[in-house]
């Protein structure tokens, strides 16, 4: 079937689609939770319309899955508030608790979680348009992140429960929290990546203001009763509304204290600087990110296929891990896009509970005419869609564009696409394709395709102050999550792993005393009348 033909039956009838995943009746959200109470908001709310459409008598409808809250600056501010109440400069019952206890309220919520799988996962296809496997597996992957998580804290305190004795001072050092924390997801990964900041914030003793993703907003709900009643009021807050109407208050406040973003470099950048003391904020940011493939000319050429088709069109390309600009020498480029085609050709186009399927709608309104204008543009200067339907649209879905041969004059060559377009540049000197990763903004990760030892080693060497992460014969991505995920430039600020998270999160204070009899004593007593919470040998298992 050709892509034209797939595309005329893409979007089905209501009675088409299995009735375990029909949508349900619109959901007017009106709650929203600020210090441990389920508030209910009066006034306007966001429509919530799905990327899936239907076909109806009447030709192509949209679906409505519900609505949300458009709070105002002032109730945003009423959540920020009891967040700096319920942190209480670090006095707060939350910062101070012990790491066990704090561990106790997430295995709670973990719990709690763990019963609205279904719910969410449904929500994830419809508000996104994430197929089912994918949609599982981020929530599985949130769930093993968050006991990963717990793990990991566990270790860390266990290593922090000794004390240490230097030049005749004895000292116990352990992690204690930032403050209070504003953590923002993105609306690829909604649940997955906006959790990776928020767990970690909470389980280190901060106190937490949640702002949802602008698109993945309604799969919050099903956990904000999970979240009311696993941590005590005030620890978690989570708000809804325009950005710019509720964070940048916040931010303006300059009661935030650490920032956990993902989204764009510029966003991050104007509202670090609404902060008034900015050299009191902590940043955890993930950002833009161009990721560039690199195919030698001494290559397994099948594996690098393979390897460039699921790193540039998984979720249609919409990661910010996507190989999203690919090199590959002139001796082999057309080998390399006949390749392509074919295996492009095999994915399946539909809706996200079909089986098998790999392409979907998109969910950012504009996003198909963004897509066309880029694909437009390279045409225009010299660039051809080399595979057959590519470009092609239907309401919300993108057929996916490989353009060939893409040059510097071509805005797909610098732009960010984040959909799925995939742009070919052809090279012969090796030397431009180094001097485009040195000269890129963004810094996060790249793949080398390649089997000659001496220059795929020669450019890990080029590239390891370039990027975050150099992928070898393989895709780029995030995971596992025990490895470090960070970037350079205008891609990241800190680093996120499960380990680097809690350490992220959180700064190391140190209590230290003369090496004195008395002093020992001291310390002794404390500890076996338990008399505090920081300085405790307790062993967590």
């Amino acid at each position: 079937m050709t892509a034209s033909n797939r595309l005329e039956t893409l979007f089905p009838t209501l009675e088409q689609i299995p009735e375990q995943y029909r949508p349900d009746k619109a959901i007017e959200q009106r709650e929203y939770l600020v210090n441990g109470t389920l508030q209910l908001w009066q006034g306007p709310l966001a429509p919530v319309r799905s990327p899936v459409c239907l076909s109806a008598v009447d030709g192509i409808q949209s679906v409505i899955l519900g609505s949300t809250p458009l709070l105002d600056s002032a109730t945003a501010m009423t959540a920020l508030e009891a967040a700096v109440q319920a942190y209480d400069r670090g006095q707060g019952a939350w910062p101070t608790m012990r790491v066990v206890e704090r561990i106790r309220h997430v295995e709670a919520f973990l719990k709690r979680m763990r019963e609205q799988r279904e719910a969410v996962v449904k929500l994830l296809m419809w508000e996104i348009g994430k197929n089912l496997k994918d949609s599982e597996k981020e929530f599985d992957r949130t769930c093993d992140y968050i006991v990963d998580t717990i793990n990991a804290l566990k270790e860390l305190d266990r290593r922090s429960s000794r004390f240490e004795l230097e030049q005749d001072t004895l000292g116990q050092i352990r992690r204690v929290p930032l403050g209070v924390t504003l953590c923002m997801g993105p609306y690829n990964y909604p649940l997955n990546e906006t959790f990776t900041t928020l767990i970690p914030a909470l389980i280190m003793g901060n106190t937490v203001v949640f702002k949802p993703a602008k698109f993945g907003v309604l799969l919050i709900r099903p956990l904000l009763e999970a979240f009311r009643d696993s941590f005590p009021a005030g620890v978690i807050n989570v708000i809804y509304g325009s950005g710019r109407e509720t964070v940048s208050a916040l931010m303006a406040s300059g009661k935030i204290d650490v920032f956990a973003f993902i989204g764009t470099n510029k966003a991050a950048s104007d509202l670090k600087k609404l902060h008034p003391k900015p050299h009191r904020l902590r940043a955890v940011l993930g950002l833009d990110a161009k990721n560039p493939g690199i195919v030698l000319p001494d290559v397994d050429l099948d594996n690098a296929v393979n390897e460039s088709i699921t790193g540039s069109l998984s979720f249609n390309g919409q990661r910010c891990t996507a190989l999203k600009i690919l090199f590959v020498h002139e001796s082999v480029v057309d080998d390399f896009l006949e390749k392509f085609q074919q295996k492009l050709a095999q994915l399946k186009a539909g809706m996200p509970w079909e089986p098998g399927v790999s392409l979907t709608p998109l969910p950012e309104p504009g996003k198909t005419d963004y897509l066309k204008g880029l694909v437009d543009d390279a045409v225009t200067k010299g660039a051809r869609v080399v595979n057959e339907g590519g470009g092609q649209v239907d309401e919300t879905f993108f057929y996916p564009a490989v353009l060939y041969p893409v040059t510097s004059a071509m805005r797909v060559y610098h732009e960010e696409q984040f959909g799925p377009v995939v742009p070919v540049v052809p090279y012969r000197d090796i030397e431009s394709v180094i001097d485009y990763v040195l000269d890129s903004d963004f810094g996060q990760q790249l793949s080398l395709f390649g089997n000659d030892s001496a220059q795929v080693g020669r450019l890990v060497d080029a590239f390891a102050n370039q990027v975050g992460r150099i992928n070898i014969n393989a895709q780029c991505q995030r995971g596992p999550d025990q490895f470090p995920f960070n970037g350079r430039k205008n891609s990241a600020e800190g680093t996120l792993s499960v380990h680097d998270a809690l350490r992220v999160f959180s700064i190391r204070t140190l209590v230290a005393t003369r090496f004195q009899d008395a002093n020992k004593a001291l310390i002794s007593d404390i500890i076996r009348n338990r008399e505090s919470s920081f300085l405790t040998t307790d062993y967590i298992f």
